[in-house]
């Protein structure tokens, strides 16, 4: 098969419903055709950059992959800080993969919590990705402002209050759903509105 009728993603599962080979796979990466970017995980060479190539690696490898924290509020432009890694969530108890495209900081969040304020963003290729709502993710980096810093969560709270259509009962609505960010996100809301 012509390497121009490939999809631009490939993994170890997919070569024979392609009719390639590994070592078919292994001559495309030779000449840079393709690029590994996890473990049995490949991406057409220069299909796109390397954040968004670790994003691709992530959900192939484990689709409940979700952007959070700091890299779902610079998607939702509730910060100005640029992430230097992609901050990716997993439900406790799963194996993050390995990436070695892009930097990646795996996070943890509970099972029985973990579908709130869940979406999906699409990517190159036509894959899809788990992130977080703009909620979802002011609650997160409230309820985890130890190791993030109250600073980071009142500023991204501001300035998803200056949205319109920005509800604070939707957004009350969904902390009980996570009681450790409740209190804060509450005291929080009585001091700015």
């Amino acid at each position: 098969m012509a390497e121009r009728q490939l999809p631009d993603f490939l993994a170890y599962g997919d070569l024979s419903r392609h009719g390639l080979s590994r070592h078919g796979l292994e001559q495309l990466v030779a000449q840079a055709e393709f690029e590994r970017v996890a473990p049995g995980a490949f991406i057409r060479t220069g299909l796109t950059d390397g954040t968004t190539v670790a994003l691709i690696a992530a959900t192939a490898k484990k689709p409940q992959a979700t952007i959070c924290l700091l890299s779902a509020l610079s998607i939702h432009d509730l910060t100005d800080e640029i992430p230097t890694r992609s901050d990716i969530a997993l439900p406790r108890g799963s194996q993050p993969p390995r990436i070695t495209i892009s930097p990646v900081r795996w996070h943890h969040f509970d099972p029985a919590t973990f579908e709130v304020g869940r979406t999906q963003e699409s990517l190159p290729g036509g894959g899809h990705i788990g992130l977080y709502s703009p909620e979802r993710t002011i609650l997160d980096v409230f309820r985890l402002r130890h190791d993030w810093g109250a600073h980071l969560a009142r500023a991204a709270l501001r300035r998803w209050l200056a949205r319109q259509g920005s509800s604070p009962a939707t957004l009350l609505s969904m902390a009980e759903n996570l009681p450790e960010a409740r209190p804060a996100v509450r005291t929080a809301l009585q001091v700015l509105l």
